[in-house]
Protein backbone atom coordinates (compact mmCIF):
# COMPACT_ATOMS: atom_id res chain seq x y z
CA UNK A 1 0.00 0.00 0.00
CA UNK A 2 1.26 3.46 -0.91
CA UNK A 3 1.15 6.45 1.40
CA UNK A 4 1.42 9.46 -0.90
CA UNK A 5 -0.31 12.74 -1.67
CA UNK A 6 -1.56 11.33 -4.97
CA UNK A 7 -1.67 7.85 -6.48
CA UNK A 8 -1.77 7.25 -10.23
CA UNK A 9 -2.85 3.86 -11.59
CA UNK A 10 -1.24 2.50 -14.76
CA UNK A 11 -1.22 -0.75 -16.68
CA UNK A 12 2.28 -1.75 -17.75
CA UNK A 13 2.62 -2.34 -21.50
CA UNK A 14 6.18 -3.70 -21.51
CA UNK A 15 5.33 -7.40 -21.59
CA UNK A 16 2.25 -9.66 -21.85
CA UNK A 17 1.68 -9.71 -18.07
CA UNK A 18 0.06 -6.24 -18.08
CA UNK A 19 0.86 -5.56 -14.42
CA UNK A 20 -1.40 -3.09 -12.63
CA UNK A 21 0.90 -0.41 -11.25
CA UNK A 22 0.39 2.28 -8.64
CA UNK A 23 2.66 5.31 -8.61
CA UNK A 24 2.79 7.38 -5.44
CA UNK A 25 3.45 11.09 -5.91
CA UNK A 26 4.35 13.60 -3.21
CA UNK A 27 2.73 17.03 -2.94
CA UNK A 28 5.27 18.45 -5.44
CA UNK A 29 4.35 15.76 -8.01
CA UNK A 30 7.60 13.83 -7.62
CA UNK A 31 7.54 10.04 -7.67
CA UNK A 32 7.93 8.52 -4.21
CA UNK A 33 7.30 4.86 -5.00
CA UNK A 34 5.99 2.41 -7.58
CA UNK A 35 4.27 -0.85 -6.65
CA UNK A 36 2.58 -3.70 -8.51
CA UNK A 37 5.28 -4.60 -11.04
CA UNK A 38 6.57 -8.14 -11.57
CA UNK A 39 9.88 -7.09 -13.13
CA UNK A 40 12.17 -4.08 -13.41
CA UNK A 41 10.57 -3.16 -16.74
CA UNK A 42 7.37 -2.17 -14.93
CA UNK A 43 9.13 0.11 -12.49
CA UNK A 44 11.05 1.82 -15.30
CA UNK A 45 7.91 2.10 -17.46
CA UNK A 46 5.89 3.73 -14.66
CA UNK A 47 8.58 6.28 -13.88
CA UNK A 48 8.96 7.25 -17.55
CA UNK A 49 5.20 7.30 -18.15
CA UNK A 50 4.67 9.75 -15.30
CA UNK A 51 7.61 12.05 -16.09
CA UNK A 52 7.86 11.91 -19.90
CA UNK A 53 5.49 9.60 -21.75
CA UNK A 54 6.64 8.45 -25.21
CA UNK A 55 4.93 6.44 -27.95
CA UNK A 56 5.79 4.89 -31.30
CA UNK A 57 3.46 6.36 -33.93
CA UNK A 58 2.10 4.09 -36.68
CA UNK A 59 0.00 5.12 -39.65
CA UNK A 60 -1.04 4.08 -43.16
CA UNK A 61 -0.61 6.26 -46.25
CA UNK A 62 -2.10 6.27 -49.72
CA UNK A 63 0.78 6.01 -52.19
CA UNK A 64 0.78 7.16 -55.81
CA UNK A 65 1.31 4.12 -58.01
CA UNK A 66 -0.12 1.59 -55.54
CA UNK A 67 -3.60 0.29 -54.81
CA UNK A 68 -2.33 -0.79 -51.41
CA UNK A 69 -1.63 1.62 -48.51
CA UNK A 70 1.87 1.90 -47.06
CA UNK A 71 2.29 1.27 -43.35
CA UNK A 72 4.82 3.53 -41.61
CA UNK A 73 6.06 4.08 -38.08
CA UNK A 74 8.46 6.23 -36.14
CA UNK A 75 11.82 4.47 -35.73
CA UNK A 76 11.73 5.19 -31.98
CA UNK A 77 9.20 6.45 -29.45
CA UNK A 78 8.50 10.18 -29.56
CA UNK A 79 7.18 12.42 -26.78
CA UNK A 80 3.44 11.82 -26.50
CA UNK A 81 2.77 15.57 -26.71
CA UNK A 82 4.10 15.57 -30.32
CA UNK A 83 1.89 12.79 -31.70
CA UNK A 84 -0.53 15.15 -33.49
CA UNK A 85 2.35 17.09 -35.09
CA UNK A 86 3.86 13.83 -36.34
CA UNK A 87 0.52 12.65 -37.73
CA UNK A 88 0.03 16.03 -39.46
CA UNK A 89 3.50 15.73 -41.02
CA UNK A 90 2.75 12.16 -42.15
CA UNK A 91 -0.50 13.31 -43.77
CA UNK A 92 1.36 15.85 -45.91
CA UNK A 93 3.71 13.27 -47.44
CA UNK A 94 3.46 12.65 -51.19
CA UNK A 95 5.27 9.39 -51.91
CA UNK A 96 5.50 7.18 -54.99
CA UNK A 97 6.39 3.53 -55.51
CA UNK A 98 8.67 1.69 -55.33
CA UNK A 99 9.33 1.85 -51.59
CA UNK A 100 11.60 -0.59 -49.80
CA UNK A 101 10.93 -2.19 -46.42
CA UNK A 102 12.72 -0.12 -43.77
CA UNK A 103 13.26 2.87 -46.07
CA UNK A 104 13.69 6.12 -44.17
CA UNK A 105 10.92 8.34 -45.52
CA UNK A 106 11.65 11.39 -43.34
CA UNK A 107 14.86 11.85 -41.32
CA UNK A 108 13.48 14.10 -38.58
CA UNK A 109 9.70 13.88 -38.58
CA UNK A 110 8.10 17.01 -37.07
CA UNK A 111 11.47 18.02 -35.58
CA UNK A 112 11.37 15.17 -33.06
CA UNK A 113 14.82 13.87 -33.99
CA UNK A 114 13.23 10.54 -34.97
CA UNK A 115 12.98 9.06 -38.47
CA UNK A 116 9.80 7.86 -40.14
CA UNK A 117 10.27 4.45 -41.78
CA UNK A 118 8.31 2.17 -44.11
CA UNK A 119 7.18 -1.04 -42.41
CA UNK A 120 6.63 -2.89 -45.67
CA UNK A 121 7.78 -2.79 -49.26
CA UNK A 122 5.59 -1.53 -52.08
CA UNK A 123 6.36 -2.17 -55.72
CA UNK A 124 4.49 -0.24 -58.39
CA UNK A 125 1.16 -1.75 -59.51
Amino acid sequence: MLFASEIKALTCICCPLGCLLEVGLNSQGDIEDVIGFSCSLGDDYARKEITSPHRVVSAALCIKGSLEPLSVKTAAPIPKKHINEVLDAINTLKLETPIELGAVLVDDIAKTGVSLVATKALAGD
